[in-house]
């Protein structure tokens, strides 16, 4: 599942491959794409987004990406066979050197200056864990907004916190003893700010390799929770959780010794 840690590394990938360069071939797959205004265009800068990824043109308009559940960027030298069938290519990009295929994307458009200004979904967008100017108390500030939330839910939630997927909210709720269930107004200050900083420490660490760990002891587990469903926990022994959790019933492991429920819930 791509989220922000794996958007930044696509992000390091195709700036060498693409910045500053002509793109001298288009192909997309969906024929509202206006391949004509992305040809010949040099590519001024590249920006991971949370999950969503930028590719930013030099005419001022921008490529925008959103992976979901299966989508990919590949990097190809001319003429290098494809991993993938051509078949599931939304939109290729080819400079002289290389071509950058887009698999099975979410969401793929190329946005105007304007269209790029006024995009509600990006503009809603929380403060992104991996930015160099990061700022957690706006971050604060958000989850406070959404009081009622369980605080396994709003870390997930793009508007507060841009980038968290599924992984990295059962991991980052384990490290920091929280329990999934407890609604954000049961937190504290400084619990909300542990949980944040907590949350950029983890996908910090994975901004470079695809070897995604959250446990750095090397012993075969690289999680501490996720994904460990019956299996004993690796810090008290008690057994992994696992419940279906919000609307659209994403997947969320805890420790019911390491992260017990809150009285009364």
């Amino acid at each position: 599942m791509p989220e922000g840690d794996t958007i930044y590394r696509i992000a390091v990938r195709l700036r060498p491959i693409l910045e500053q360069q002509r793109i001298a071939h288009v192909t997309a797959r969906d024929s509202r794409l206006a391949v004509d205004t992305v040809a010949g265009q040099i590519v001024a800068s590249i920006e991971p987004r949370g999950k969503h990824l930028l590719i930013h043109l030099a005419n001022g308009h921008a490529v925008h990406s959103h992976l979901g559940m299966t989508g990919s960027w590949h990097v190809y030298s001319i003429g290098e066979t494809w991993l993938k069938p051509a078949s599931y290519a939304a939109l290729t990009l080819s400079t002289e050197r290389a071509v950058c295929v887009c698999f099975s994307p979410k969401t793929l458009e190329l946005l105007s200056p304007d269209a790029l200004r006024r995009h509600t979904h990006l503009h809603r967008l929380g403060p992104d864990v991996l930015a160099d100017d990061f700022d957690g108390e706006q971050a604060l500030v958000r989850f406070r907004v959404r009081d009622d939330l369980p605080i396994g839910e709003a870390i997930m939630d793009q508007t507060i916190l841009c980038g968290v997927g599924n992984i990295y909210k059962s991991e980052t709720l384990f490290k920091c003893r929280l329990n999934p269930f407890r609604p954000v107004s049961s937190l504290t200050d400084g619990e909300l700010r542990g949980l944040i900083v907590a949350a950029r420490r983890l996908m910090r660490a994975n901004r470079t390799g695809h070897d995604r760990r959250t446990r750095f002891q090397h012993d075969g587990d690289r999680f501490w929770a996720y994904g460990r469903s019956g299996q004993p926990c690796l810090h008290c022994g008690q057994r992994i959780c696992m419940r279906h959790q919000g609307t659209l019933g994403r997947s969320t492991y805890w420790c019911p010794g390491c992260q017990p429920a809150a009285q009364g819930q």
